[in-house]
């Protein structure tokens, strides 16, 4: 192994508050998926088990693992580690209704007395419906991805872990807003119209391409903090900047457009049946 990337490995140590975070939420979709299976068998097929435990895999990967370490001093891998949270993330743990298992799983006490009187609450469930309309969920998603993107902010994540960590948190929190009318985990009963969902997922992905269009074409490297950096790599900032803005513009349309088609075809589905 080269020794820059040596370098990585050896200084890297797994958090253990995110580990031990991740096993547990593991550990208890896992024993309620089981649960629940006994009598809703058709709505959770293994394959939602192993979507939601791969969604938290993904999690662990792009902060805890190495990954994190050459986010540090590449554009490139940050902007991977940007693309799990947003892009793969949040489509993985919605499609495991993680809900009602997550519910089931944990001890009866806590879901009886601490998780039930949210749950309840008619202030929380309007604010989580209110959220998760789809102009809202657009817009946060949205705007949180430009705003950590802007040269000032995105710096200041990079040389302040704990904001850093916050970055992650707003990365992921709004990408599950936006994930979720798409998906409309079980219990979810609100469904939208698919030509909606259609304007919805195309309009995000003109956002990503032009930021990454932007970051592609400029003629010089946007972000300060890795000018000022010693990189180990020995990859040049504009280099590792296109190479960054590649990956966000490609992956990331790929992930838009491949549900935009899937729900194409589901749309075109009754016009066929009536026509023949």
């Amino acid at each position: 192994m080269p020794p820059e990337y040596r370098a990585v490995f050896e200084q890297w140590s797994p958090p253990l508050l995110l580990t031990a975070a991740t096993l547990i939420a593991a550990i208890v979709y896992t024993c309620g998926w089981f649960a629940i299976r006994k009598t809703r068998s058709y709505l959770f097929p293994t394959w939602r088990l192993a979507a939601f435990l791969l969604g938290l895999g993904t999690i662990w990967l792009s902060i805890a693992s190495p990954l994190d370490g050459f986010a540090d001093v590449l554009l490139s891998a940050h902007m991977v580690e940007h693309l799990l949270l947003i892009s793969f993330v949040p489509p993985l743990l919605l499609l495991g209704f993680p809900i009602v298992p997550i519910l089931r799983g944990l001890p009866h006490g806590v879901a009886v007395h601490l998780v039930a009187p949210f749950i309840r609450s008619k202030f929380l469930r309007r604010t989580g419906h209110f959220l998760t309309t789809p102009l809202v969920a657009w817009l946060a998603m949205n705007l949180i991805f430009l705003g950590w993107h802007i040269p000032a902010a995105y710096d200041f994540a990079l040389e302040h872990e704990r904001w850093h960590d916050f970055e992650h948190i707003c990365f992921l929190g709004s990408a599950i807003l936006f994930w979720w009318p798409i998906i409309q985990p079980w219990p979810s009963r609100v469904h939208h119209a698919g030509w909606i969902m259609l304007l919805y997922l195309a309009s995000a992905d003109i956002v990503n391409t032009a930021l990454s269009a932007f970051l592609a074409f400029c003629d010089r490297p946007i972000y300060s903090y890795y000018l000022r950096q010693p990189n180990p790599f020995q990859i040049s900032p504009m280099t590792d900047q296109i190479a960054g803005a590649v990956i966000m513009w490609v992956v990331g349309s790929l992930i838009f457009l491949v549900p935009v088609i899937l729900i194409a075809v589901n749309l075109l589905q009754p016009q066929k049946l009536s026509r023949s």
